[in-house]
C-alpha cells in the first residue's frame, strides 16, 4: 500500500506547549491566534473584549471553550448561550451569531482550516489567516 502525505499550507506545533502559555502571545482582542493543526482543524486562541459583529459560517462549525471570563454568544433564532470557564459551545454551520465579552475573555477554539474569521462579512476587524498564524 503506498503511503500519501498531504502537505500542510502552514506549520503546526511539534513541541509541547500550554493554552496559557499561548494566550500569553495574544496582544490583540478579537485576533485569533493558530496554535495548532489537526488534520483539517486548526487550534486557536484570542481573547475577546467588547461585542463583535453578527456572522455566520455557511459551511463550517465553530467551536467556542472558554478559558477565562464569561462569553454571551447571541444566536439568530434561539436564546443566547452563556459560557464559563471550562465550558464550550458549538456553533452549527449556517447560525449566525455574535459573540460579545463584557470583560475580557479568553479562549481556544476550533475550526475548518477553510473557515473565514468572520465568515460572511468582512468589517474593519476580519483577520486574514496570514496574520492568525503563529509567530
Amino acid at each position: 500500500m503506498r503511503s500519501r502525505t498531504r502537505e500542510r499550507k502552514y506549520a503546526t506545533v511539534i513541541d509541547k506547549t500550554t493554552i496559557t502559555t499561548e494566550l500569553a502571545q495574544v496582544t490583540d482582542h478579537w485576533t485569533p491566534r493558530i496554535i495548532g493543526q489537526v488534520n483539517d482543524q486548526y487550534v486557536k486562541v484570542a481573547k475577546l473584549l467588547g461585542e463583535f459583529v453578527w456572522h455566520a459560517h455557511e459551511n463550517e462549525d465553530e467551536l467556542f471553550w472558554v478559558v477565562s471570563g464569561r462569553l454571551r454568544i447571541q444566536l439568530e433564532g434561539r436564546d443566547e448561550v452563556v459560557l464559563d470557564p471550562g465550558e464550550f459551545f458549538v456553533v452549527p454551520r449556517g447560525v449566525r451569531h455574535n459573540p460579545i465579552a463584557d470583560e475580557e475573555v479568553e479562549i481556544v477554539l476550533i475550526e475548518t482550516v477553510t473557515t473565514a474569521h468572520t465568515g460572511d462579512v468582512v468589517v474593519e476587524r476580519t483577520v486574514p489567516i496570514e496574520r492568525q498564524l503563529r509567530s
